[in-house]
């Protein structure tokens, strides 16, 4: 595995992280010889990242109006669909010249932001594309307080399908939480990472043409916390399990097939700590599983760290690990083409060693391929037929005060996995 630089582009100013995370602020797809990153400021750029481009020249840009930030985003029908956190909760469709095609404003069925601060406001958390259709997870979280003065969480989330033309052709709504979608031509598949209502099922799948429920799962344990990824397989799903920190194959029906542990409580010098699988990819040849930080089970603070935090994990569709890796910090998402994963590491809040800033590339069978360093933390990722980009962003620790890295674009050419391992 070497490490490389790589062609940038500037995306201007922004504020730079913390020690703590502040949740996505960017977002970043390939389409049509494009990379098209969303703003921290909402704007929309451009980048040519043909093979035969050279340097990052800025073909397009526009600009919005107010104060979101695009956190999400994909290629569809020959343009790009992105989603906001914000005020209004926006999901906007531009064709390949930066045109707009439609909007469509989640707020509407959401309700208004019971504050206007970043947590409060409507988030477009997870959007997926089957070519035919465009589908959206929105999700607006508020507090609440009982009769008995408790603080309460309370989700009001819907699941969108759009057609090319912006129209909608159903909608799935609940009280939970959701987080991650993926879809095929027949079905949509929506993980919940919260249930704290009525709504208690971790997993959902949806009929891809009427948004009715086909089957759910859930991991059936204790608390609120249920599943923080999936990934769609012809014959099921793969999931990444909030409730008790493992990775399941389930088959068509949900029943299922295997469970490994990933970040399950574990004894590390007196203290029992944990950590969340958060994402999860696969194909027929095997999947790959990203956990994140270290929690300890008692109170938030802890000097521990779990042995598996921050870790890639390969596992066969068997269920067999076959082998793991660093990520080198909490990853806000996965780039994925095929059996290629783009991981970008931002912070390890806990040690914030910026040694670790980068994005790094997976096979799903073979492990890890390449690594690309960073000044500041790598926060978005894409990769597409040969082309990987990255959204690198600014970052000042607590204990240093001062700025690493900035506001930028990587585009880095995909390495091929070794046949011979």
């Amino acid at each position: 595995m070497s490490s490389q630089r790589a062609p940038t582009a500037d995306l201007g100013d922004v504020a730079p992280a913390r020690s703590r995370h502040q949740g996505r602020r960017s977002a970043v797809t390939l389409t049509s010889g494009l990379a098209v990153v969303g703003t921290a400021d909402g704007d929309l750029q451009a980048f040519d990242v043909s093979a035969d481009a050279g340097p990052l020249h800025r073909r397009w840009q526009y600009g919005t109006d107010g104060e979101p930030s695009v956190v999400a985003a994909v290629p569809f029908d020959g343009g790009v669909v992105t989603g906001e956190r914000s005020v209004r909760g926006e999901i906007r469709c531009h064709d390949a010249g930066g045109d707009l095609r439609w909007r469509y404003e989640t707020r509407g069925d959401l309700g208004e932001a019971q504050q206007e601060t970043r947590f409060l406001l409507p988030f477009v958390a997870s959007l997926a594309t089957d070519g035919d259709r465009c589908y959206a997870a929105a999700r607006r979280y508020e507090r609440r307080t009982d009769d008995d003065g408790n603080d309460l969480r309370h989700f009001e989330s819907v699941v969108y399908a759009f057609g090319a033309d912006g129209s909608i052709d159903w909608t799935y709504r609940t009280d939970g939480s959701p987080i991650s979608l993926d879809a095929d031509k027949n079905r949509v598949a929506v993980a919940y990472n919260r249930c704290p209502g009525d709504h208690q099922h971790g997993l959902v799948v949806l009929d891809a043409d009427d948004g009715d429920p086909r089957w759910m799962w859930d991991p059936g344990t204790d608390g609120q916390r249920r599943v923080g990824d999936v990934a769609l397989l012809a014959d099921g799903a793969v999931v990444s399990s909030h409730g008790d920190y493992r990775g399941y194959r389930l088959d068509s029906g949900g029943r299922e097939r295997w469970r490994v542990p990933l970040a399950t409580p574990t004894d590390v010098a007196g203290d029992t700590v944990y950590a969340y699988p958060n994402h999860v990819h696969a194909t027929d040849e095997g999947a790959v599983f990203v956990t994140g930080n270290t929690y300890p089970e008692d109170g938030r603070e802890t000097d521990a760290r779990h042995p598996n935090e921050h870790t890639a994990a390969g596992v066969s569709l068997d269920g067999n690990r076959r082998w793991d890796a660093p990520v080198g910090g909490f990853a806000s998402g996965l780039g994925t083409d095929g059996s290629l994963l783009a991981v970008p590491g931002a912070q390890n809040f806990r040690d914030r060693d910026a040694d670790d800033h980068a994005l790094r590339l997976f096979d799903v069978v073979d492990g890890p391929l390449d690594t690309l360093d960073t000044d500041g933390v790598v926060t978005a990722a894409a990769v597409s037929d040969g082309t990987a980009v990255a959204v690198e962003e600014p970052v000042v620790y607590h204990d240093e005060g001062h700025e690493r890295g900035a506001y930028r674009l990587h585009r880095i050419e995909t390495p091929v996995a070794d046949a011979s391992t």
